[in-house]
C-alpha cells in the first residue's frame, strides 16, 4: 500500500494508459479522481469512466468520477474543486489525456493544431496550476506529464504534435524550478516503445509484436510518484529509465507478444513518414 491515503487525479482515465495507472494506484491504496469524457460505451473505443471506477473500487479504492472535457477551463476548475471537496487535497496529478496528429505542417489544419495544443499542453498547464495550491499547502506533490524528452530531430513530419508534446515537457521542467523549495516534483515520462492502446491500433501502427503493454508505463509512473518529491524533479524520463532505477532490468513481461522485443518508438515516425 505504497500510496495509502494519497489522492491522485488522472486524466484520460477511461481507457489505455490512464486506466492502467488508475488500477495500479488503486492496488497501492490511493484515492482516485478519474477524469475523462467517456461515460457511455463508444463503438470504436472500448472503456468508460464508470467501468474503470468499478474496477478500481473492486480493488478497494475510493473513487470520484469526473466527466470533463479538458479543453474547458471551467470544467477543469469544477473537477479540481470537486476533488478537494471530496478528499480535502490532491497529492498526485497525472496529465495523461492526449490528442494525436502525426502529420506534417501542410497537412495540419488550424482546427487540428488548436485541438492538439488545447488537449496536450494547455490542459496540462491549467490542471497543474489548479492543483498546485493544494500540493504546496500540504508540502508534498507529484505532477507527471506524459511527454517525451525535447529532441528537435523528432519534429519533421510531426511538427504540430511535437510542439504540443514538447510543451508538456517544458511545462514540467519549468514548473519544477518554480516549486523546487515546496517539496513538489514535476517530471515528464515517455515510453521507449509503442504502447498497446486504442490510438496505436486505430492508427494501424505496426503489429502486436511491436508493442508493449500499458502496464510498463503504469509501473514506471508508480515508481516515480513513490520517490520523495525532492529526489527527482524537472526530468524528462523514459519508462525503462525509471524502472531501471529501482532494479528492473527484464522487460519481457511487458511485451504484448511473449518472446518478442519491441523496437524503439522512433520506428513509428519512420513508418508514418514513409
Amino acid at each position: 500500500m505504497r500510496l495509502k491515503d494519497r489522492v491522485a487525479l488522472i486524466t484520460g482515465a477511461s481507457r489505455g494508459i490512464g486506466r492502467e495507472i488508475a488500477l495500479t494506484f488503486a492496488r497501492e491504496g490511493a484515492k482516485l479522481v478519474l477524469v475523462a469524457k467517456t461515460m457511455e460505451p463508444h463503438p470504436k473505443l472500448p472503456g468508460t469512466l464508470p467501468e474503470v471506477a468499478r474496477e478500481a473500487e473492486e480493488l478497494g479504492a475510493e473513487v470520484l468520477v469526473c466527466q470533463c472535457d479538458v479543453r474547458d477551463e471551467e470544467a477543469i476548475g469544477l473537477t479540481v474543486r470537486s476533488a478537494l471537496n471530496r478528499f480535502g487535497k490532491i497529492d498526485i496529478l497525472i496529465n495523461n489525456a492526449g490528442a494525436l496528429w502525426w502529420r506534417p505542417v501542410l497537412e495540419t489544419p488550424t482546427k487540428r493544431f488548436d485541438l492538439i495544443m488545447s488537449i496536450n499542453v494547455r490542459a496540462s498547464f491549467i490542471l497543474s496550476r489548479e492543483v498546485l495550491p493544494s500540493m504546496i499547502e500540504n508540502g508534498w506533490g507529484h505532477i507527471v506529464n506524459m511527454s517525451p524528452k525535447v529532441d528537435l530531430e523528432k519534429l519533421p513530419g510531426f511538427t504540430g504534435y511535437f510542439i504540443s508534446k514538447f510543451g508538456m515537457t517544458m511545462l514540467a521542467q519549468g514548473l519544477a524550478g518554480e516549486v523546487k523549495d515546496k517539496n513538489v516534483a514535476a517530471n515528464a515520462l515517455w515510453p521507449v516503445t509503442a504502447i498497446d492502446t486504442a490510438a496505436v491500433r486505430n492508427y494501424g501502427v505496426g503489429s502486436e509484436e511491436m508493442w508493449r503493454k500499458p502496464s510498463i508505463l503504469s509501473d514506471a509512473t508508480l515508481e516515480l510518484v513513490c520517490k520523495p518529491p525532492s529526489e527527482m524533479t524537472g526530468q524528462a524520463l523514459t519508462d525503462e529509465e525509471v524502472l531501471k532505477s529501482v532494479g528492473v532490468t527484464d522487460f519481457s513481461k511487458y511485451a504484448v507478444v511473449e518472446g518478442t522485443e519491441p523496437p524503439p518508438i522512433d520506428w513509428i515516425q519512420e513508418k508514418v513518414r514513409s
